[in-house]
């Protein structure tokens, strides 16, 4: 089909001259959507000679990676999700060996090298340990891409010296390439790549055109007549077609449905009622409906007329739902079950009977401490709901929290959050423009660079920060400095337990999650949680804060006063 990601693949195993074959190898090539969400794989790997089980070490470590690796997130990275899928494996081979006869001799246990090829949008990911390789085809040679883990005692003898199985910890190598149309790469066993040169490979896959699979036997016979006493086993994929851009599957969706009428109260709508006009701004209106099957009410956003031709918007909008869908958080808005037959462009989503947290700040303007806590609390666990997708809001301000008649607090409006897995799907619509409200973006996003949980951090400290005080701590300093030497300048008002009955601790902590600086920031959004019920021993044993760190200009033009005072004195007595 065009526009799809489309390869072409031989591969070719033989035991050679030993009794089992110890090698495995495989690929699946997903259909769409996964194709477009996932990709494709390809994986080979090679048990231990020494070993009369590592046969099943290579079948496990191949056929699980291939299975499991389409059954993660597709929200996830490819390297989040092979490297959760092959970590499970590992732990799953070492645990065979430690209940086996052999289980202190891991030369005898069920253990195996790996290198995995995941080829998804434009980017060839690359996975790998042990001593199987990655070759690239450059012209009349292979380009090695990958590192053997073998550990040479002297030109005859060497061993292993990482392995899938080896050991309750895996490190993999990675490593991500951009490909071209008609690249082509090589995956090979020592049994093959050790025996037959470079030139050979390269001149054997050109004269066989289309037939690949030809190819994979024809080295895998010469390699054979050279003397290989190991099994031999090699996979060829040639890189026939890319994506086009205009063929991703999320972003063909957005001509797949027209856009709603107008939308008016007491009117039906593709199996709703609507009852009344929410909110109404010049991207989207948002209305209170009832499900004519259930009779649940429920939130209809439909967009903006006006916006019609903005692909990069729609976007955004089709991704509110899709990511809506992934989330399982009881902090998290829910979308409505879709149990019917959609015809208009919209998103549907439970009701949440409540308002707004800047609404709630402006109802409580002198909160108690631990009302602010609980708030926060909750706006965590919902951002970790987020994170455990590696996916980030990027847009969390009071307008964006809802806190219902039970005081459960909900994150909404998903049209900024960044999901790692789309990301990689090569989607040319633009999100390298700020997409949140500048008073609770994190610095570093001015400065062009990517966001991260700690970005995540700054934003939930800032509106912790404003509920206790109905200020900011850096008022809107923030979004004017484009420059890391501006960022340093910026100065933290330190007046929240000096204005309200609030620990000198709590300010501390409040101080180090909104830091400029992301890496003096908490390293974990827990561990700023934990310390806003746990006073800090750092925090205790502080006299005060320097007046450097809460006020620099005013430090310097101290520290310019006195010197300008001393050389006075040192002119008088000349």
């Amino acid at each position: 089909m065009s526009g799809q990601l489309s390869v072409a693949v031989g591969q070719y195993s033989d035991r050679g001259r030993k009794a089992l074959n110890q090698d495995f190898h495989g690929v699946y090539i997903a259909k769409e959507p996964q194709l477009s969400a996932k990709g494709i794989a390809i994986a080979l790997a090679d048990g231990i000679s020494s070993s009369e089980v590592s046969h099943i070490a290579s079948q496990a470590a191949v056929t699980g990676f291939l299975a499991d690796y389409f059954c993660t997130s597709e929200a996830w990275s490819v390297k989040k999700s092979v490297q959760r899928v092959l970590t499970a494996t590992n732990s799953w081979l070492y645990a065979q060996t430690r209940q086996s006869r052999d289980c202190y001799d891991m030369d005898r246990g069920y253990v195996c090298t790996l290198s995995a090829l995941v080829l998804k949008s434009t980017t060839a990911h690359l996975f790998h340990v042990g001593d199987t390789r990655i070759y690239r085809v450059l012209g009349d040679e292979l380009e090695q891409l990958t590192h053997d883990h073998r550990l040479w005692i002297s030109q005859e003898n060497s061993y292993l010296s990482r392995a899938m199985g080896m050991d309750s910890r895996l490190e993999i190598d990675y490593q991500a390439l951009t490909v071209s149309q008609g690249d082509m790469f090589v995956l090979a066993t020592d049994g093959v790549y050790e025996y037959v040169s470079s030139r050979f490979v390269t001149e054997t896959i050109r004269q066989a055109g289309e037939d690949l699979e030809g190819a994979a036997k024809v080295i895998v016979d010469a390699a054979y007549a050279n003397g290989s006493g190991d099994n031999l086993t090699i996979q060829i994929v040639r890189v026939d077609q890319l994506p086009l851009p205009s063929a991703n599957e999320l972003y063909q969706s957005l001509t797949d449905l027209p856009f709603p009428p107008a939308l008016e109260a007491r009117m039906a709508f593709d199996g709703y009622t609507i009852v009344r006009q929410l909110h109404a701004s010049s991207r989207s209106h948002i209305y209170l409906a009832v499900d004519s099957e259930t009779q649940a009410q429920v939130v209809i956003k439909t967009p903006s007329i006006d916006l019609r031709g903005d692909p990069a918007y729609l976007e955004r909008f089709l991704m509110e739902d899709w990511i809506a869908r992934r989330i399982n958080n009881p902090h998290v808005l829910k979308p409505c079950a879709q149990t019917r037959k959609r015809n208009f462009l919209y998103v549907a989503t439970e009701f949440i009977d409540g308002q707004t947290l800047k609404q709630w700040m402006i109802d409580h303007p002198q909160p108690d401490l631990e009302t602010v806590r609980g708030i926060v609390e909750q706006i965590a666990k919902g951002l970790r709901g987020f994170h455990r997708l590696e996916m980030l809001h990027q847009d969390l301000r009071p307008d964006n929290i809802m806190i219902d008649g039970t005081g459960t607090v909900k994150i909404i409006d998903f049209g900024s959050t960044r999901v790692a897995g789309v990301m990689e799907m090569g989607i040319p619509l633009g999100h390298d423009q700020i997409l949140g409200t500048a008073q609770y973006t994190a610095p570093e996003y001015f400065l062009g660079e990517p966001g991260s949980v700690r970005s995540e951090q700054f934003s939930l400290a800032v509106i912790a920060y404003q509920m206790l005080t109905g200020k900011l701590p850096y008022g809107a300093e923030v979004a004017k400095c484009k420059s890391r030497a501006a960022q340093n300048k910026l100065s933290y008002d330190a007046t929240l337990y000096r204005n309200r009955d609030i620990p000198g601790w709590i300010d501390d902590t409040i101080r180090k999650a909104a830091h400029p600086n992301p890496q003096k920031r908490y390293e974990d959004l827990s561990e700023f949680i934990f310390d806003l019920r746990h006073p800090n021993p750092a925090f205790l044993t502080k006299t005060g804060t320097a007046l450097l760190e809460r006020n620099p200009a005013a430090f310097w033009k101290g520290v310019s006063f006195i010197l300008a005072g001393v050389i006075a004195i040192l002119l008088l007595k000349r």
